[in-house]
C-alpha cells in the first residue's frame, strides 16, 4: 500500500518539480491500460493516429466528452511529470496507478507547454491539447486526499501537476529513455 504524502511533504517537493527541463527531457516510464483497472509497464510502445498508445483501452473505453460516447480524439494520451509521480510514489511499480501512459522528465507547466505545443518522442510527434487533466476520485483514493487537493489547487493547475492530455500527430515508436523535445 502507498503511503499518502502530507501537504508539507508535497510542498517540499515543489522545487524539484520546478527544476524539470524546459525544452528537452526524457521518457521515464510507459504504461498502458489494456482494461479498466489493469496496467502494463512497457519498455517500448507504438503510438498510432487511430489507437493512441497501441494496446491501451482509450479507444474502446470511450469518453463522456463526445456526443456519442466514442473516444475523444484530443484525449488519446495522458502525460505526467515523472518528478511529480516520483513524489507521490517512491517505487516505480506504483507509478502506473496514476492512469497516465507517458511519464516524462519535462516541465509540463501551462507556461512551458501551452495547448498546441508539439513534442517529439522517439519517432512519434504528439500535440498538447486544451482539455485539462484534473485529479479525480480514483487519483485521490490511490495517492491520498492531500495529493488530490495539491494537484487541483491553483498552483497545481498552473504547473499541470496532474498532467496533460495530448493527441498523436505523427505515429511512431517510443522507448523508455527516449529524448522528449519540443518540436519546431
Amino acid at each position: 500500500m502507498l503511503r499518502h504524502r502530507t501537504e508539507t511533504e508535497l510542498e517540499a517537493g515543489l522545487n524539484h518539480i520546478r527544476c524539470s527541463p524546459k525544452d528537452s527531457g526524457v521518457l521515464v516510464l510507459i504504461s498502458r491500460r489494456p482494461r479498466v483497472e489493469e496496467r502494463e509497464v512497457l519498455e517500448e510502445a507504438e503510438i498510432s493516429l487511430t489507437e493512441g498508445l497501441v494496446g491501451d483501452n482509450w479507444k474502446t473505453r470511450g469518453s463522456s466528452r463526445t456526443s456519442d460516447g466514442s473516444a475523444h480524439p484530443d484525449l488519446q494520451l495522458t502525460l505526467m511529470n515523472s518528478r511529480m509521480i516520483g513524489l507521490l510514489a517512491d517505487e516505480r511499480q506504483h507509478w502506473a496507478l496514476a492512469g497516465d501512459q507517458l511519464f516524462i522528465d519535462l516541465d509540463l507547466s501551462a507556461h512551458n507547454l501551452p495547448p498546441g505545443t508539439q513534442l517529439e518522442i522517439g519517432t512519434a510527434i504528439i500535440e498538447i491539447t486544451a482539455y485539462p487533466h484534473a485529479g479525480c476520485k480514483k487519483f485521490g483514493a490511490r495517492f491520498g486526499p492531500e495529493a488530490l487537493k495539491f494537484v487541483n489547487s491553483p498552483l497545481g493547475k498552473e504547473l499541470q501537476l496532474r498532467g496533460l492530455n495530448a493527441k498523436v500527430v505523427r505515429p511512431g515508436k517510443v522507448r523508455v529513455r527516449d529524448v522528449v523535445r519540443k518540436h519546431a
